[in-house]
């Protein structure tokens, strides 16, 4: 079994979430949220970020880690582990535009209960659901309202 680990991010702009639409050589692949493997001399915050980046060209900035989601899958030759590290994240545009080296065809902004449904993976899901939660509460509580992260939200 290989073990291998990723980080990624719930990017939010006005409410509404970043997802990334995959279709490899005309195969729908399905709706995801942004991830990425660390690399050597990375921390999972560089990777989250850098992954973000590189998979859907938005500029995300952290703002909370929300957990980790775990599953394997069967690759070329082995069995595969993978652990994912997911970050609350805050963006100051729509701008997105997806990796096509990544095979990722379309990427947007979209309102939770739209996101929630689009997303392939249960675990992306939830991840999704825990990191909006997160968000709602530091917004409701006002715990960012003077931090730039949130401007352009009203406050």
């Amino acid at each position: 079994m290989i073990e291998a680990v990723s980080c990624g991010g719930v990017v939010i702009y006005k409410w509404k979430i970043l997802l990334l639409y995959k279709n490899q050589n005309g195969r729908y692949m399905g709706w995801v949220l942004p991830k990425g493997t660390v690399e050597e001399g990375e921390t999972f915050k560089q990777t989250a970020l850098r992954e973000v980046k590189e998979e859907s060209g938005a500029t995300g900035e952290i703002i909370k880690y929300v957990g980790k989601t775990q599953y394997t899958f069967k690759g070329n030759d082995d069995t595969v582990s993978k652990t994912v590290h997911w970050y609350l994240m805050s963006t100051d545009s729509f701008y997105c535009k997806p990796q096509s080296e990544e095979f990722f065809a379309d990427a947007g902004f979209y309102k939770f209960h739209e996101a929630y449904h689009l997303l392939k993976f249960n675990d992306e899901r939830q991840m999704l659901k825990k990191a909006y939660l997160e968000y709602c509460d530091l917004k409701r509580n006002r715990n960012f309202s003077r931090n730039k992260l949130f401007k352009g939200y009203g406050n």
